[in-house]
């Protein structure tokens, strides 16, 4: 599971078998969800408070940019 950063405890990773569209997982004390980027919309949620859920998210607009040159890099190798 390669880790794109962690900020205030959240964890922002995607897995090594993710697939298409982009997207991003954050994970918080046993807790997960799962955002896509275009927009960045809450997919999934497995236990993560609201107040987190809301700073992920904000992160996450914030991070876009970042979030899918690591994606990038990691999954289309010749890039």
């Amino acid at each position: 599971m390669p880790t794109i950063f962690i900020l205030y405890g959240l964890r922002f990773f995607y897995y090594s078998n993710d697939h298409n569209p982009i997207h991003v997982h954050v994970a918080k004390d046993g807790c997960e969800a799962k955002f896509s980027l275009f927009p960045v919309t809450l997919v999934e949620n497995n236990g993560l408070k609201a107040t987190d859920l809301k700073i992920a998210k904000a992160i996450i607009k914030e991070n876009k940019d970042l979030i899918v040159e690591h994606w990038n890099k990691y999954f289309n190798k010749e890039n």
